[in-house]
């Protein structure tokens, strides 16, 4: 048996019918809060890498201001600050560190560079920028740039970040120090 009903009687029982109300109410939230748990725990490897690239630097600028590493050089202190940090594996530390010393003179300020050179992991790294082991009182800077993976590329955070050609974000750590006189 067929049933004839108008157009304006289908409309009336469609809105009064509640059933698969919370199915459409699901549908739309939910993608957004994934998309702000996504951008949470993004924003938290985030800051937990730059807090500890953060400590492995002072710790690193502390054995070198006070003379207890020895007399170190560039491969020694980039690969102390990648074994500290605990987030870059040392297998691609020289492709994912670079660091960055100079001597500055606090008489006749020539100031630092203003912008950090980063490792672009889909060229051939540059080992060394400018790097210059310093001298008994020297005032020194010395600039980390680590280049790490992000943990969701395509969703919230992770692709809002500005990331390089091989879709890695770039974290700087700096500090400047004084050698202690010999």
């Amino acid at each position: 048996m067929i049933y004839r009903t108008s157009i304006p009687a289908l409309v009336q029982k469609f809105r009064r019918n509640e059933d698969g109300n919370a199915t459409i109410e699901f549908a739309i939230l939910f993608p957004l809060m994934l998309m702000v748990l996504f951008a949470a725990v993004e924003l938290g490897m985030i800051n937990y890498r730059q807090i500890m690239l953060d400590r492995a630097m002072d710790m690193t600028v502390r054995d070198i201001r006070l003379g207890t590493g020895g007399d170190m050089q560039h491969d020694d202190i980039r690969d102390t600050i990648c074994a500290r940090s605990g987030f870059i594996k040392m297998a691609e530390c020289n492709v994912s560190l670079k660091l960055e010393m100079v001597r500055l003179d606090p008489f006749n300020w020539g100031g630092i560079p203003p912008q950090a050179d980063c490792v672009d992991s889909v060229e051939e790294a540059d080992p060394l920028i400018n790097f210059t082991n310093g001298g008994s009182n020297d005032l020194m800077f010395l600039r980390a740039c680590a280049s790490v993976d992000v943990l969701f590329p395509n969703w919230g955070l992770g692709d809002a970040l500005q990331k390089d050609d091989g879709g890695r974000v770039n974290l700087y750590a700096s500090s400047a120090f004084v050698q202690e006189p010999q």
